[in-house]
Formats: C-alpha cells, structure tokens, sequence
C-alpha cells in the first residue's frame, strides 16, 4: 500500500512547491503544495493508531498555536520544492526529499522520512548528511537499546527483518521456501516470510491460487501459488494499482492496492481511482472518533459517570415504587384493626380478623391475618398502619415525579452523548463543555471556566437539489440557534423521531419546497442522530412556529404538536454530497 501511495504522490506531485505547513493533531502533518496539476493536500500521520501517507481532500481545523516541530518545518520547507519520493527497499519506510536553500542561501537538500509502522510510526526531518533535525517521536535509551532518534544523531534505518524482499525474490527461491513451509497456513506464511505483504493480500494471494483462504502451505499447489504471488509482485512493479475498500453494511472492514476477491456476497466493494480517496474513506470516520476521544476524554467520563449513577437511582427509585404498592394493605390492615377493637387488647402480636371484602360463594367471608406489636393498644397498632399508608402515598406521588426527572436526565445525557459523535472542530467541544458547565456539571469539570462569551455557533450547512439551504446543528446550543435564532417561522424543521439528534431546518424563504427536497432534508436529520446508519427512520417535520421551548427547559429541548412524518434511509455519501464545502 505505501508502494501504491507514493507512486501516486510521484505521479502528480514532483516538482511541487510547498506552500503551508500545518499539524491539526499531534501526529499528523499536513503539506499544502502546489504543482502544474494544482493544489494538493499531502498528508502524514505518524500516529500509532492510524498511521499512514497520502493525498488528503479532507479540511481539519489548526490549533490556533503551531506546535514547534510544524514551526520548523516551515522555516525550512516553506518555498522547498519536492524533488524525490522513494521507498527504503520494501520496507514501510518512505523519503521525501525537498530541494530548498539553507540560512546562507546556498542549495540543499532536506529528507523527511516517514515510518508508517503502527505503533512505532514516527516522523523524522533531516538534512543531506542523515543527521537528525528534529524527531516527532523522539527515541533514547530508555525507550529503545537497539536505536535511538535524537536531534543531532545520524538517521539510521529500523532493524531488518528476517524476511525477503518479494520484489527480488526468484521463482525457484520462492518455491524452494514453499516447500520448506509444511503445515503452516498459506497466508500466514507469506506475511512472515515475505516483507511488505500485510494479512489481507497474504489471504488475497492464497484465494486467487486455491479459491481458499485457511488452507496449509504443503495443500497448496506450487505452481498456481507461484504464479498468484508473481503475479502481485508484477502489478507492483508495473504500478498497476487498483485501490478498494471492502465495507460490512456499510461498515469499512478493509483496504488494499488491489481488488480482493476473498471476501463473500455480504461485503461490498467499493473502488477508488486514487489511494488518497481510499484512504479518506476508510480512515474518515475512523479519525473522528479518535480526535473525540482524545479532546473530549473529560467531557466522556462525566457524561458516563453520570449515565451509570442516574441508572442507579432509578433502578432504587423503581424498586422503592413497586413497595409503596403495600400502602393498600396497610390502610386495610388499619381500618380491620379499627373494627375490630372490641375484641382486640394490649399485648396482642397477631390478630386473625375477618375480610369483609373476601366474600366466598357459601355466603361466608375469608380472614386475614395481622400483625400487631403487643407493647401499643389496638388503636395505636391502626394508627402505625394508617401513618405508614400516608407514608407510601406521599413517597409514591414523589418518586414517581424524581423518577421522571432522572429519565429526563438520561435522555439529556444522551442527547450530549450524539452530540459528541457530531463534534468536527475543538469549537462544537468548546459548547459541549459550556452547555454541560451550563447544566449544572460544574463541579465534575476540574480546572474549567466558563467563557464569557461563545462566538457565533458555525452550524453545518447544506443545500438540496432544488437549491435550498439545509441548516443542522451538531450539539443542543447549535440546535437552539438554529431554531429559535436564524430560521424564520415558515421555514421547515427536521427531527428524528423519538430518538436524539440535531435540529434541522430548511429555509424556504416563503416558497414550498418538491418532495425531493423534503425527502433530503430528511435524510440529513435522521444522518445526524442516533438513528445514523439504520434502515426505514422516521423523521418527523413541521413549520418552525409550531415548534416551542417549554420553561425553563433544557438546551436543546422542544416540544411540537401539529406534524408530518416520513420515512427515510440515511446514506452518509449523499448526505456528505450535499454538503457545502467549508461548512
């Protein structure tokens, strides 16, 4: 995959110059640079979660201070022209190499080298005699005795493996190793025999010479094996690349520089004409999580904390409603007592009094027996069961009211809980955070102060095929601005129904819009809900003016009663194909 990715940057972008350099996230830098085919977007992430190299359409937000190793790289890269990209042998190793001037303004030479490696991915800059300018993942002695990356040091390639280079390996080598390879699986084989050649295109290989994928490497037949694996080896070399990505219900589970067959009728394949459009697609939503969980780890473990203590108390609230169904008795027992008294004295710790509501069919009445404590008088043993009717009358009307409120809570909590998996910028967290400091989160949230004053919400915009604009807001202060703040009362509002998720409007402007454009709208409030990724969601829609916060309601929280419904399948690529760029 790296071979297919940095031929593509060779292709369309040697000889470009570098314009801007950022680094939106810790691990990532990002190269603006602009060739005779235009401008490019040349992205390097060197984290240990998704590391990886390649052409970018995707816009993050930069932190508004440039950390200091996006800070040198451009003063030494702003201006640089990009002269050379090469793979170290078949190693996940790729060079960069910039023609650029130094303080003297003299000629030179800059090498940035990525090490797409997954855990010890990492990213060093250096300059022509393979000195170390600076290092993302710095690496000392106390990390690492076999080597070490500081500035200063001489950059030194990671330890070879003891495997061979597919690409120069001979026919009767590689057969020679097969049949030395007994029992072991096929796939599993190639990945630890050859370098570069990851499990999926190891099956890959295998499926193409067997039609199977767990078959031992002594069941495979010599000759067909040979000829899948040079064939791979052939396209590689040639630069005959087709990337794909293989999806599970809509799902990504895959990815590789060429087709794979291996998979069955319930995946899907989808192919690219570009391993950076690939890479996008798999690791789009997959970034965004992980961005989420690093910015807004705080804001989760508040909001999960509080989910499971809530859950709790209802959980005691609901089992101290079901006893206060006992109340009946109690005042049955009472008024039993009360008419019985005549035969009833102190002492008494059991009373076998007659039910006059179990009447039986021979015209006699069943009994009950009571217990009483034998240190009170009949009269005082009614009054404890009348107090304790009283009681569980009182605690029924209250419990029922604070188990109302903690489901209120919950469904708040969860309304905050989409909100984040919505969250694109650190401003939409930036809200998050106020509106749940706003809510009565204060003292969970350590060392946070209020802003005094939130810029203006950026809500994410859209525009249907008929041309109308789609406002969707990504948390419930986003919401609240669109609904009550920017549309007009005959504009058209969206929520999925019964479920959380964002405020969606349609400016109409006074017109009426097609069924099309309806169905549109739709999809875009059912896509930013938690109903995202279901099939059939029901939408309900209304005129804004029937839409009203109630008092002293909750952010984000309306109520509506005159509404139509629909149903709808969200489709993220058209929902993301309405979106305005930028917005």
């Amino acid at each position: 995959m790296l071979a297919c990715t940095l031929a593509e940057i060779r292709e369309k972008a040697l000889g470009a110059r570098i314009e801007k350099v950022f680094q939106p996230e810790r691990d990532e830098i990002v190269l603006q640079m602009r060739s005779l085919e235009g401008g490019k977007r040349l992205l390097i992430n060197a984290g240990s979660n998704n590391p990886r190299i390649g052409f970018t359409a995707e816009q993050k937000e930069n932190p508004m201070t440039p950390p200091m190793l996006c800070m040198l790289l451009r003063k030494h890269l702003q201006g640089a022209k990009l002269s050379d990209v090469r793979q170290a042998g078949f190693e996940r190793v790729a060079y960069l190499e910039f023609e650029t001037r130094d303080e003297m303004g003299f000629s030179c030479k800059k090498y940035l080298v990525a090490e797409i490696m997954g855990k010890y991915s990492n990213l060093i800059f250096i300059n022509e005699s393979m000195k170390v300018i600076s290092v993302l993942h710095p690496v000392d002695f106390s990390t690492s005795a076999l080597r070490q990356l500081l500035p200063g040091m001489t950059y030194e390639l990671p330890p070879k493996q003891d495997k061979r280079d597919p690409l120069t390996v001979e026919q009767e080598e590689f057969l020679k190793m097969l049949s030395e390879a007994g029992e072991k699986a096929c796939d599993k084989w190639l990945v630890a025999s050859f370098l570069g050649i990851s499990p999926a295109v190891a099956r890959e290989i295998t499926f193409r010479a067997t039609g199977k994928i767990d078959l031992p490497a002594c069941a495979c037949d010599p000759k067909g094996l040979s000829e899948s694996f040079f064939s791979m080896m052939d396209s590689i070399k040639r630069s005959d690349f087709s990337p794909c990505m293989i999806l599970r219900e809509g799902t990504p589970v895959e990815y590789a520089f060429c087709e794979l067959s291996q998979y069955g009728s319930s995946f899907v394949t989808e192919k690219f004409e570009s391993a950076g459009a690939c890479l996008d697609a798999f690791f789009h939503t997959r970034d965004r999580e992980i961005r989420i969980k690093q910015r807004a780890s705080d804001v989760l473990r508040i909001l999960t904390n509080a989910d499971n203590r809530i859950r709790k108390k209802l959980e005691l609230q609901r089992s101290e409603l079901k006893d206060c169904e006992k109340g009946e008795e109690y005042k049955k027992w009472g008024d039993l007592i009360t008419a019985n008294l005549y035969q009833l004295s102190r002492g008494m710790t059991r009373a076998e009094l007659i039910d006059y509501e179990d009447y039986r069919e021979d015209g006699s009445f069943g009994s009950v027996e009571v217990a009483m404590d034998g240190r009170l008088s009949p009269t005082a043993n009614a009054q404890v069961y009348y107090k304790k009717y009283n009681k569980s009358k009182t605690a029924r009307v209250e419990l029922t009211r604070q188990i109302a409120l903690g489901e209120e809570e919950l469904r708040y909590i969860d309304t905050v809980f989409d909100a984040l998996t919505h969250a694109e910028t650190a401003n939409d967290l930036t809200e998050i955070r106020d509106e749940l400091y706003r809510s009565g989160y204060a003292s969970r949230m350590k060392n946070y102060s209020l802003s005094k004053k939130l810029p203006t919400p950026t809500v994410a915009q859209f525009e249907t095929t008929g041309g109308y604009r789609v406002l969707c807001g990504k948390n419930n202060l986003q919401n609240e601005y669109i609904t009550h703040k920017l549309a007009g009362k005959n504009d058209y509002w969206f929520h999925v129904k019964n479920l959380p998720g964002s405020h969606t409007v349609m400016l109409c402007h006074g017109e009426e819009p097609s069924e099309r454009d309806f169905t549109e709208a739709a999809e875009i409030a059912a896509y930013f809900s938690k109903g995202a990724g279901g099939q059939n969601v029901e939408v309900d829609y209304t005129l804004v003016r029937n839409v009203k916060k109630p008092a002293g309601g909750r952010p984000g929280l309306v109520i509506y009663h005159t509404n139509w419904s629909c149903i709808v399948t969200p489709d993220e690529k058209r929902v993301m194909a309405m979106r305005v760029a930028g917005k």
